[in-house]
């Protein structure tokens, strides 16, 4: 299984390590830097010893790595992992966006569903099972919401149970959230929030979130 770095340190955008197997266009990795798409999150974009990641996917544990055809690694060889910062600093704080109003919308409305997310760099999306406007809780989410960054709370994420990889954020007295995905240390990081209301059929409500 392959060691998550990312998790240890979500800042970090460079790393010498090793291959650890190759199985065609497909390597893995001793320890990464390079997240891969999990909970809606889109996986980092950067490179393994010079080669450009094609796609990162979760297997088992581990993470796999595509790359292009005829990129001539084999088990054992050092690289350096680079990853795009920019880009993974913009999903750190759409991510935390995305979860604290999806956490304002359990707390506001009994019975709510998430029925889907996604978060990119330049937006967030939530989806929800859900029969009225939902545009109208925006101003207290964006009170709310807004208060929290401006506050600059500290940022907890750790395991919940390290043997089978489960982790949570925390953000006390707001709320603890099982989640794997890479997270800020402080909620000031986030930044203004804007937040847009889109129907996508009946009964069905979507949050974006810039």
């Amino acid at each position: 299984m392959v060691a998550k770095l990312f998790w240890q340190d979500p800042y970090r955008t460079s790393l010498d390590t090793r291959i650890a197997a190759v199985e065609g266009d497909v390597v893995r990795l001793e320890e990464t830097i390079f997240y891969a798409f999990s909970g809606g999150q889109e996986s980092d974009a950067g490179t393994i010893g010079g080669r450009k990641v094609l796609e990162a996917r979760k297997h088992e544990g581990d993470i796999l790595y595509t790359l292009e055809p005829g990129h001539d690694l084999r088990a054992g060889d050092a690289v350096t992992v680079e990853i795009d910062g920019a880009r993974r600093r913009k999903l750190m704080r759409l991510h935390l966006a995305a979860e604290i109003i999806l956490e304002l919308a359990y707390q506001n409305l009994p019975g709510i569903q998430k029925i889907g997310a996604h978060i990119a760099e330049d937006k967030a999306r939530i989806d929800f099972e859900w029969p009225e406007n939902i545009s109208q809780l925006f101003p207290m989410m964006q009170e709310k919401a807004g208060a929290l960054i401006a506050a600059d709370h500290p940022i907890v994420s750790a395991y919940s149970d390290e043997a089978n990889q489960r982790r949570y954020w925390e953000i006390a007295g707001f709320a603890k959230v099982p989640c794997g995905g890479t997270h800020l240390k402080r909620t000031g990081e986030i930044g203004a929030l804007a937040l847009k209301r889109v129907n996508i059929g009946k009964g069905k409500e979507r949050i974006e979130i810039r």
